[in-house]
Parts: C-alpha cells; structure tokens; sequence
C-alpha cells in the first residue's frame, strides 16, 4: 500500500501552484461580489435610516408639552432618534442659510418648533410612513407632518433593483467560477488517468485513488481562498483608509462574512470539481483512456 501511495500526486509542484493562483483569482470575484451583496445591504440600512421626516408643532403647546412627546415617540418602535428644534433655533438656523434675518422685516418668527425623526430602517417606507403620520396627527397640536415621499419611494425602488441585480450577478458569477475552476482541475486529474488506471490494477480501492487528488485539490482551494482573503483585506484597509466613512458600510462583521464565504467557496467547488473529475476516470476502460 506504502508503493501505492507514493505514485500519488506530489504537493506543491508547479501544476499546484498555477492551480492555486487560477482559483485564487476567481475567489477574489466570487469575495467581491459577496462583498457587494452585503455591504449594499449595510448601505441600504444605512440610507433608510438617515431618510427623516418633520412634525411641525402648533405655537399653543409649551415646550415641556412638547419634550413630553418628544420622550414619548423615542419609546415607539419605528423611531430610531429625534431632534427637537425650537422656533428660536430654526430661526437662527434659516438666518445663517439665507444670510438675512425674516424676523427683521416680518416683525415676527414665522418658523414652528418641531421634532425631527429618523426612522428604523423597517419602517422606512411610504405605507409605514402613512401610518405613522396618522397616529402622530392624534395629537391635536400637531399641524403638520413633513415628508418627501417621492424620494423615499426613488431609494426603496433603487434599492430592490440593485440588490436583485447583484443577486443575478452572483448567481452567474458562481456558475461560471465552478466551470472555470472544474476545468482547471480536469485537466490537473486527466493528466493523471494513467496513473489511476494503474493503480486500479493493483487492486486499489476508489476510495483510496481519491484520497490524495481531493486532499490536494482542498489544499489548492484553501491556499487559494488564504490568498485571495488577504488581496480582498488589503482592498478593504486602503478604502477605510482613503475614506474612513466607509467604516459605516466596511465593517468587521462583514469582511468576517466575506473571509467565511471565501474560505468556504474555495473549500467546496475544489472537493466537488476533484470529485467528479476523478470519479468520471475511475469509471473508465483501459482503451478509453486512449482516445480522450
């Protein structure tokens, strides 16, 4: 058994590391596509969330009535913070924009107080949006609740349509990343089908041809998954680096993400490409073997 053993494939020769290399540049697509996937994701959290909307506030209520319900709306579940801006801070707010006192030639302040609020991200659609208006005007002195409809229509509607088109991306990207890699290692294991004949002949068992071909062909994948993790961390750093608020979308969780799906991708479509490669000789005839 120890004879037949050592006509196995060698480790690290010429053939493994090109093998390697191929795999590794299709890995760091498949990793940028994942990457994609989820940070579009994380971005997408990230807009709605930063969509808000104005309740303007009647001049009867006082301001403690109004901190009041402002507490009382940080407690409900689709609100993810508020500002409250009195008529004095939006007065002085629209002086330093428009460069002009109204107040001046208005002889009084023509803006209300108000409560901003940005939304959780569930609720950051125009339905839940109309909902929330209806139960926020319950209150009698709320006169008014503000809103841009259109524009968060135009981000969910964009949103959807990015994330299926990645999803498609993804999909064709896997398919062709298995037949890339598949033939790679085809060719590596029909190099070899004399040798698995062979080693048939003697009375080797499938089981035991297999071993070293998937054992190899798993360590390519996971050297090529090692390498292409670290070309897709070194993206990473560079972009924090350059832009340090991408942090907000570059986060740990998801380079954690990206390194697993990676790892993993390089892992299973090397075993299964080697699998069916070796199977596909392990069934064939002597003269067979000739005219392929």
């Amino acid at each position: 058994m120890k004879a037949k053993q050592s006509n196995a494939p060698s480790y690290f020769d010429m053939q493994f590391i090109t093998s390697s290399i191929s795999t590794m540049l299709v890995l760091v697509l498949l990793g940028l596509v994942v990457f994609f996937v989820l940070a579009a994701n994380e971005l997408s959290v990230y807009v709605r969330e930063n969509l808000n909307f104005v309740v303007l506030i009647s001049d009867d209520m006082k301001e403690a009535d109004i901190l009041n319900l402002q507490k009382k709306l940080n407690k409900e579940p689709f609100v993810k913070e508020s500002v409250y801006i009195s008529k004095k801070q939006a007065l002085r707010e629209q002086t330093e924009a428009m460069g002009t006192d109204p107040q001046e030639f208005l002889g009084y302040n023509p803006f209300k107080a108000s409560v901003e609020i940005k939304l959780n991200f569930e609720y950051a659609n125009s339905d839940s949006i109309a909902k929330i208006e209806r139960f926020i005007k319950q209150n009698n002195n709320i006169q008014e609740v503000l809103y841009q409809k259109e524009l968060i229509d135009a981000v969910n509607d964009n949103i959807r349509n990015i994330s299926i088109t990645l999803l498609v991306l993804a999909l064709v990207l896997t398919f062709i990343s298995f037949a890339l890699i598949n033939n790679m290692i085809r060719l590596g294991i029909y190099s070899k089908r004399f040798l698995i004949h062979t080693m048939k002949l003697v009375g080797a068992s499938w089981g035991f041809i297999r071993r070293p071909f998937l054992q190899r062909n798993i360590w390519s994948g996971v050297l090529a998954a090692v390498l292409a993790n670290a070309i897709l961390m070194s993206a990473a750093y560079w972009l924090v680096s350059y832009e340090p608020e991408l942090l907000r979308v570059v986060t740990p969780g998801i380079m954690l993400y990206v390194m697993l799906s990676v790892l993993a991708f390089g892992i299973i479509i090397t075993f299964l490409c080697a699998y069916i490669s070796i199977n596909k000789y392990l069934r064939m005839e002597a003269n067979t073997l000739y005219y392929i």
